[in-house]
């Protein structure tokens, strides 16, 4: 009898595939650089988001005052019928303006982990370590945690909560051209509209970080390559090949963006953050973003800043843990430069 092997036809593909524009040091780095953009922005389907973009309609639903910082829940719309809810948390210490950083949960429950609340009893097991705005806060920053599409309170009211949370969402959003990607990027954006037009005077707009786990990692790395005003980019257990990751074992369907692969790894996009600055953080022993595929992306990104003038500005922190929050070696990464910023 003939060997059948389902998955021989796709693993000898990924093998095999030449990235059309896979970065060469000796090509002209601006005109690459404006292709990679160019695609990027294609395949991501921003095209068909902005034909649905509408005003903000910011709307604050409570403030509530806690121990240390005033917590704020407000809405807006990113794109028609598209609610996100947000928490802002602004710290009471008497600062003149604060830093902000925008957090995003990966496949977790929702945003409510952000700020400490247990919802659900599975949330007890992540808890305080994926409070990741009251830890922003605790640093001395104000805080933005975002709900991000398919998560949380936007998940779809169709399935239950398994691995279709995301993946019915993923697939209709590629039936009509777009991408969860694109999308969730896009929510990051007017999410600092949404802050520009509060015009809180506590919160230094000038001053926006960008940090998120797994899912919210991967978001928080396409989000910097789409809006110039994230300063600082901390993707945590998500920036990695996508051949070693995405594409050599099940993950979420949400990761995944048609023919990317056929143009570029993920190493890169990070001609699109450059050259503002970017912290890699991955896990010595993340089974799903390997180590090993963190560093030859990280490789090519520092060679890209070495490119484009500021190899100083990106790093690779690397935690001894699995796929988990980088916690205290993150938030240090992050103090060290701002210092360096002189913030």
């Amino acid at each position: 009898m003939k060997e059948i092997i389902g998955d021989l036809c796709h693993d000898k593909l990924v093998e095999t595939v030449s990235q059309t524009l896979a970065f060469d040091e000796t090509n002209d780095y601006v005109a690459w650089r404006a292709q990679v953009k160019e695609k990027f922005y294609e395949l991501l389907g921003f095209a068909e988001i902005e034909k649905n973009g509408c005003p903000l309609s910011v709307e604050i639903e409570e403030i509530t005052p806690q121990a240390g910082y005033i917590q704020i829940r407000f809405t807006f719309e990113s794109e028609r019928n598209s609610i996100v809810p947000c928490y802002l948390l602004i710290p009471d210490t008497g600062k003149e303006k604060y830093p902000v950083v925008i957090t995003l949960q990966g496949h977790t429950t929702g945003f409510h982990n952000s700020i400490n609340v247990a919802k659900y009893e599975i949330d007890k097991k992540w808890l305080p370590k994926n409070a990741f705005a009251i830890q922003a806060v605790q640093n001395g920053y104000a805080a933005l945690a975002i709900e991000q599409r398919a998560f949380g309170e936007r998940r779809t009211s169709r399935y239950p909560w398994d691995s279709r949370m995301c993946a019915y969402t993923f697939l209709t959003a590629v039936h009509l051209g777009r991408t969860i990607a694109g999308e969730r990027a896009w929510d990051v954006s007017r999410a600092i509209d949404a802050l520009v037009a509060m015009a809180n005077p506590k919160l230094d707009l000038d001053k926006i970080i960008l940090a998120g786990h797994s899912g919210g990692g991967t978001a928080t790395f396409y989000a910097a390559c789409y809006d110039e005003r994230i300063k600082i980019a901390v993707p945590c257990g998500a920036f990695c090949s996508y051949k070693t990751s995405i594409l050599a074992m099940y993950h979420c369907a949400c990761n995944y963006i048609p023919k990317m692969y056929n143009y570029f790894e993920m190493g890169e996009l990070s001609c699109l953050v450059a050259p503002r600055t970017l912290l890699v953080v991955a896990g010595s022993d993340d089974p799903i973003f390997p180590l090993s595929g963190v560093e030859s992306e990280y490789v090519k990104a520092k060679k890209i800043y070495e490119k484009a003038g500021v190899a100083d500005k990106c790093r690779l922190i690397v935690t001894q843990q699995g796929h988990e929050w980088g916690g205290d070696k993150l938030w240090e990464a992050i103090r060290l430069e701002i210092i360096k910023r002189g913030w």
